[in-house]
């Protein structure tokens, strides 16, 4: 009575591994290629994937992209979770963060995340799964920064400081799209962190 299971288990794991893969080679296209390059055929191809495999799991492209939404969502939660591991403490901590969040924000998987928005914008079906993920994403990146720089959102203006921020870095990451920006950007979220610092230390703007 045990052999279902026996093979059931390996099958859902194959599963998995091959939906993995789909999703993986989605979001490298994404990036390579744009949304527009990016066909189920050099999808299944990229992943090593038959297209009968592929096509069973995710008929059309938008059935596709519309998983690596999600997909690539978890990624960009789990790639800040890490950055976040990696922060000092105590002096430096705000030019640390903002230069963490503008490194996200450069990151391959926001340039994948783009050509999902510019499609969304006219694409009611992709806009229907990109939109509540981006708005959760927006959320907790938001929550994290607050947390992260230790900031009363109750004092007036601080919470402006901190969409400042996140508008300020992607902002930034939409630069680095059209090339290599790497050098500015840091010198200019140097900059930022002193401005923040100064605020939060001050948050009144009583004179010193």
């Amino acid at each position: 009575m045990s052999t279902p299971a026996a093979t059931r288990v390996p099958q859902e794991e194959r599963t998995r591994v091959m939906r993995q893969r789909l999703m993986d080679a989605t979001v490298e296209l994404l990036v390579e290629k744009g949304f527009g390059g990016t066909t189920t055929t050099l999808v299944s191809e990229r992943a090593g994937v038959s297209r009968g495999a592929q096509l069973h799991h995710f008929p059309t492209k938008n059935d596709l992209v519309v998983a690596a939404v999600a997909h690539l969502t978890a990624i960009r939660g789990s790639d800040l979770e890490a950055a976040v591991a990696r922060l000092p403490r105590g002096r430096g901590r705000t030019e640390a963060v903002v230069q963490m969040l503008g490194e996200h924000f450069a990151s391959t998987v926001f340039t994948a995340a783009l050509e999902l928005w510019v499609a969304a914008r006219t694409d009611a079906h992709l806009h229907e799964a990109v939109a509540p993920l981006e708005q959760h994403l927006g959320r907790e990146t938001h929550r994290l920064t607050v947390e992260l720089l230790d900031i009363d959102e109750s004092q007036p203006g601080a919470r402006e400081l901190v969409q400042a921020t996140l508008d300020l870095v992607r902002g930034l990451g939409l630069a680095n799209t059209l090339g290599d920006d790497a050098r500015r950007r840091r010198r200019i979220l140097t900059e930022w962190a002193r401005t923040l610092d100064a605020a939060l230390r001050n948050p009144q703007g009583d004179d010193a």
